[in-house]
C-alpha cells in the first residue's frame, strides 16, 4: 500500500463524515470497523488532495463509502483542539497488530505523518438508507448501520463528532428543511412525523404536526397510498422542485 505521505495530501488536515440514515423508526449512523485486530471503530474519514476543494474531497470520501454520488451534505464544525491527534489510537493499533514494531515505529515515515495533530472539518450527510451500498476497502473489515443509541466505542474523538453532528441536525431541520433527504422520493405525512419523533425523541399531536409541515410550503401532494388495509389511505408527498 502506498504511503499516506506520498499521496499529495494536505498535511495535518482531514475530513470526518457522519452519515445519517433512517429505517424502522431508528436514526442510524454508518460506522466502519478497521481491518486490524482489535475493536477499532470509526466514522468515514479521509484526507484532502493538494489540488482538491474541501467540499469536493468530502463528496469523494462519501461516494467511496456509500456508492452514491447525489448526497445531501452539510459542513457543520471544525475540530481542532491542541491535544487532538491520532497517536494514542495508532499506538494501540500497532500494539495489537505489530508488537515487534513498537520500538521502531518512530522511524516509520507514515507513523510520523499520521500520528501528528490533525485539524478535522466535520460534515454530516443525509441519505435514503435503501439507496446506500456500503463499499469496503482494504482498510475496512466492515461498514454497517448502527442505531444512534447503540454505536460502539469509537476511536480518537469520533464520539464527540457524531454528537455534534446530531445536535447540528436538530438545529438545521426547521431552518434548512433537510430532513426529507432521509426519505424516499415519495413519502406520507406519518413517515415525516415518525422521523421528527425519532430525532427529537418526543411525540407530536398529529393534526398540529401536519399543519406545521404543510405551512412550510415545501411539499407537493400526490396520489393516495393504497395498501389494501381498512384504514383510510394517506396521501403521498414529495419535495417541490
Amino acid at each position: 500500500m502506498e504511503l499516506l505521505t506520498n499521496q499529495n495530501y494536505i498535511d495535518q488536515l482531514s475530513i470526518d463524515c457522519v452519515i445519517f440514515g433512517y429505517e424502522n423508526k431508528q436514526l442510524k449512523v454508518l460506522i466502519t470497523k478497521l481491518n486490524f485486530k482489535g475493536n477499532f471503530y470509526a466514522i468515514p474519514s479521509g484526507f484532502i488532495h493538494q489540488e482538491e476543494d474541501i467540499d469536493e474531497a468530502a463528496r469523494r470520501i462519501l461516494e467511496h463509502r456509500t456508492g452514491i454520488n447525489n448526497i445531501y451534505l452539510e459542513e457543520f464544525k471544525v475540530f481542532g483542539s491542541a491535544n487532538r491527534n491520532n497517536k494514542e489510537f495508532l499506538d494501540q493499533l500497532i500494539a495489537h497488530n505489530y508488537p515487534d514494531s513498537i520500538s521502531e515505529k518512530t522511524n516509520i515515515m507514515e507513523y510520523q505523518w499520521f500520528s501528528k495533530r490533525f485539524v478535522s472539518i466535520g460534515y454530516y450527510a443525509l441519505v435514503d438508507i435503501n439507496e446506500v451500498k456500503p463499499c469496503l476497502s482494504e482498510v475496512y473489515a466492515s461498514i454497517e448501520w448502527f442505531d444512534i443509541h447503540q454505536i460502539p466505542a469509537l476511536i480518537i474523538d469520533y464520539d464527540k463528532v457524531v454528537l455534534a453532528a446530531l445536535n447540528t441536525l436538530k438545529e438545521d431541520i426547521d431552518k434548512k428543511l433537510n430532513v426529507f433527504n432521509l426519505l424516499p422520493e415519495k413519502f406520507t405525512m406519518m413517515e415525516i412525523q415518525d422521523i421528527y419523533e425519532t430525532i427529537f425523541e418526543k411525540t407530536y399531536v398529529r393534526t398540529n404536526f401536519q399543519k406545521k409541515i404543510l405551512e412550510l410550503n415545501t411539499l407537493e401532494r400526490l396520489e393516495k397510498k393504497f395498501t389494501g388495509a381498512k384504514n383510510k389511505a394517506p396521501y403521498l408527498y414529495k419535495i417541490k422542485k
